[in-house]
C-alpha cells in the first residue's frame, strides 16, 4: 500500500478525506449498485477513477455544488471480495491528488433472522439504563464530554452505555425478554441528545456509548443467548451538527431550502382525503426543532445515503430488525423503496415504524398491503397506539356489558378489519415518549393493575414492547418532564437480592408469563376469539395448531361469577392447566374470579 500511494501521490504529505460514507461494503449483495460519498477540502473538480480494482465498473461520478463532494457510484456486480482505490486527480495534474482505500468484504452469508410476534421486546434508553464502562464518562472532543453525576441533569447524559447493557443479559434473559430496542446508539453529538434522536454521524456509534466494534460484539452476546436486537433509525432528520448540514453539499439536501420552517406535527393529515396542503406540507416537511434539520428524501442523493446506511448496519452487526422513529413525518415513496431495499437483501426482514396517531384506521393506512393507501408503504408493523391508550385506562374503569371498561377494548379488538396483518402491530403499555404506565407512586403500589395490563398485553394479538423499569414498578407523569421519564435503572435490581419486597413482586410475575409466552406458539400467531363481556368479565382465546389459550378477566373490582357454557368453543377440555400456577384445573358449569382478578388455562 505504501507503494502504490508513493507512485500515486509522489513524496509529499497525502491529503485526507473529511469522511467516507459506507466505511466499507461487501460483494455478493443483491443491489450491485453502490453510492461511495467522499468527503474532502476541494475534491469537486477532481476526476475519480478506480485502481487496483477487480470487476468493480464506475457507473458515474455526482457533483454537487459544494466542491467538498464527489458522489461515486459503482457496480459490484462481479466484484469479489477485495481493497481497491478510488484515485482523485487534479485537472492538469498528472500526479493524484488523492488515494483512498475501500474494502470489500466478503459476506458471512449468516441468515438474519427477523423479530416477530413470537417475540418481546425491551425498550430501553442506553444513557439511562447501566453504567458498564466509566471511562466513557468523559470523552474529549464531544459537544458534553462528561457526564454530570452531581446534578443528574435531565437533559444531560448520565453515563449509560452498550458495556451496561451487556451486564444486563442475565437480567433480561431471566426477565423473558427475546429482543432489545435501545434507542438511537448513533453519535449524537449536540446538546441534550441523549436520547439519541439527533445522530451526527450515520455511520459511528456515540464514542460515549462504546464503539462500532462493542455494538457488534453486543448484537453478538444477545444471539449467543437467543435475544435479537432492533436498532433504532432516525430518517426524518438529524442533529444540527451533521456533517451533512455544516457542510452542506447543496441546498436541497434539507427540506425548505435547508433553513428552519416548523413542523406542523398533523400526522393524520398524510391519508386525510380532506387535508390541507399546507397541513401536508409543514408535516412532511417541516422541522421538529431548529437543532434538527430535515432530510430531503426526494433528492435522490439522499435517499441513497440513508437507503445504504442501514443496510450497512444490518450487514455489520447482524441485527433482527429496525425501529423505524417518526415514520409518517418522511416522503412515502422514499421510504416504500426503503422498504423494498431491505426485503430486496434480507427477506422477511420486519421493520416497524412509528406510527403516533390515536386512530386505528391512520395506523392501518401506513401498514404492508393496507386497503386503506393507494400507495403501498411495504411497512410490516406499525405501531398500536390505540391500544396503548386503552390499556392505560380501561384497567382503572369499572367494566359494564356494554360501553365501559374492558368492554372498549372488545370494541377496539372487534374493528380489527381495518389492518393489513395484526400479527405485525407493535403493541405496548408505554415508551420513552409518553407517561410511564404507572403514573404516580399509588399507581405503583398496586402491582394488580399492571399484572392485569400486562396479560392482556402479552396475550393478545401483536409484538409486545415492554418500556424498561415498568418490570419493577418505576413510574412518572409526562408533566413531570421527559427526564422523569427516563430515569437511570437501578443497577441493584439486576440480582433477585437488590430488588425490594414490590419491586420483585413486579418482577416475578413479569417473568412467570414472559418466559411462558417464549414457547406458546398460540399466543405468538394463533387465531383470536373474542367474546362480548359477561357480568364485566371479558374472555378470549388463541388457537393455533392444536394448542389453546383461553383468558378470563374480571374487569371490577368485586367478585364476579360467569357461566362457563357459554365458552364452549374456547374450552375444548373440562381440564386444562393453570399457566401462573402450573396446576391442572378442573372447570364446572361456573367460574368465579376475584376482583380484578383473572385465569389463563392452556389446553
Amino acid at each position: 500500500m505504501f507503494s502504490l500511494l508513493t507512485h500515486l501521490l509522489g513524496s509529499a504529505a497525502a491529503p485526507k478525506l473529511n469522511h467516507m460514507h459506507p466505511l466499507n461494503w461487501w460483494s455478493g449483495m443483491r443491489n450491485p449498485e453502490l453510492q461511495v460519498l467522499l468527503h474532502g477540502d476541494n475534491i469537486g473538480d477532481c476526476t475519480v477513477t478506480l485502481t487496483q480494482a477487480q470487476n468493480v465498473s464506475l457507473i458515474r461520478v455526482e457533483k454537487v455544488t459544494n466542491p467538498n463532494y464527489l458522489f461515486v457510484y459503482l457496480d459490484l456486480r462481479y466484484a469479489p471480495s477485495q481493497t481497491f482505490y478510488f484515485t482523485l486527480t487534479k485537472p492538469g495534474q498528472k500526479k493524484a491528488y488523492l488515494a483512498q482505500p475501500f474494502e470489500l468484504k466478503e459476506r458471512t452469508g449468516e441468515a438474519i433472522v427477523p423479530f416477530g410476534p413470537e417475540d418481546v421486546l425491551y425498550l430501553l434508553m442506553p444513557d439511562r439504563f447501566i453504567d458498564g464502562n466509566p471511562k466513557l464518562d468523559h470523552v474529549p472532543g464531544m459537544v458534553e464530554p462528561k457526564v454530570d453525576r452531581e446534578a443528574r441533569n435531565d437533559f444531560g447524559r448520565h453515563g449509560g452505555d452498550l458495556a451496561g447493557i451487556g451486564m444486563a443479559l442475565d437480567y433480561l434473559d431471566e426477565l423473558g425478554i427475546t429482543a432489545i430496542w435501545p434507542t438511537p446508539v448513533q453519535e449524537n453529538d449536540v446538546r441534550s441528545s441523549y436520547h439519541g434522536y439527533s445522530i451526527t454521524d450515520y455511520y459511528r456509534i456515540d464514542p460515549r456509548l462504546g464503539s462500532n466494534e462493542d455494538y457488534r460484539q453486543l448484537v453478538e452476546q444477545c444471539h449467543k443467548r437467543g435475544i435479537k436486537m432492533v436498532m433504532d433509525l432516525v430518517f426524518n432528520h438529524c442533529g444540527v451538527n451533521n456533517f451533512l448540514f455544516k457542510d452542506l453539499p447543496a441546498k436541497d439536501w434539507f427540506n425548505f431550502n435547508s433553513t428552519f420552517e416548523a413542523c406542523a406535527h398533523r400526522t393524520a393529515s398524510i391519508g386525510d382525503p380532506h387535508a390541507s396542503q399546507w397541513d401536508l406540507k409543514h408535516t412532511t416537511d417541516g422541522w421538529f426543532t431548529d437543532n434538527m434539520p430535515d432530510w430531503n428524501q426526494r433528492n435522490p442523493l439522499v435517499k441513497d445515503y440513508l437507503i445504504q446506511s442501514s443496510i450497512w448496519w444490518v450487514e455489520y452487526a447482524k441485527i433482527n430488525g429496525i425501529r423505524q422513529d417518526t415514520y409518517p413525518y418522511c416522503d412515502q415513496e422514499m421510504m416504500r423503496d426503503w422498504n423494498l431495499a431491505l426485503e430486496r437483501e434480507y427477506p422477511g426482514f420486519v421493520i416497524v415504524g412509528e406510527t403516533w396517531i390515536n386512530s386505528a384506521p391512520s395506523i392501518a393506512y401506513w401498514q404492508k398491503d393496507s386497503k386503506l393507501s393507494a400507495l403501498n408503504s411495504e411497512l410490516r408493523s406499525v405501531m398500536d397506539f390505540p391500544l396503548m391508550h386503552l390499556l392505560n385506562t380501561v384497567v382503572d374503569e369499572e367494566s359494564t356489558d356494554y360501553d365501559a371498561g374492558l368492554m372498549k377494548l372488545y370494541y377496539y379488538l372487534s374493528g380489527d378489519f381495518i389492518y393489513a396483518d395484526t400479527n405485525y402491530l407493535l403493541t405496548f403499555l408505554d415508551n420513552h415518549d409518553t407517561s410511564r404506565f404507572q403514573t404516580n407512586e399509588e399507581q405503583s403500589k398496586n402491582v394488580a393493575r399492571y399484572k392485569q395490563a400486562l396479560l392482556l398485553l402479552l396475550t393478545l394479538r401483536g409484538i409486545p414492547q415492554i418500556y424498561y423499569g415498568d418490570e419493577i414498578g418505576m413510574f412518572a407523569h409526562k408533566e413531570w418532564g421527559d427526564g422523569r421519564m427516563r430515569q437511570d435503572l437501578p443497577v441493584e435490581v439486576l440480582q433477585a437480592s437488590g430488588r425490594n419486597a414490590l419491586q420483585s413482586e413486579y418482577f416475578d410475575f413479569a417473568s412467570k408469563l414472559l418466559r411462558w409466552r417464549r414457547t406458546c406458539k398460540a399466543v405468538h400467531r394463533g387465531h383470536l376469539t373474542q367474546f362480548a363481556l359477561q357480568n364485566g368479565c371479558y374472555a378470549y382465546s388463541r388457537s393455533l395448531e392444536g394448542q389453546r389459550v383461553s383468558v378470563f378477566v374480571n374487569g371490577t373490582s368485586e367478585e364476579r361469577e360467569i357461566d362457563l357454557e357459554r365458552y364452549a368453543e374456547i374450552l375444548p377440555s373440562r381440564t386444562a392447566k393453570d399457566v401462573l400456577t402450573g396446576k391442572p384445573v378442573n372447570l364446572g358449569e361456573k367460574l368465579t374470579l376475584p376482583g380484578r382478578g383473572f385465569l389463563i388455562l392452556e389446553f
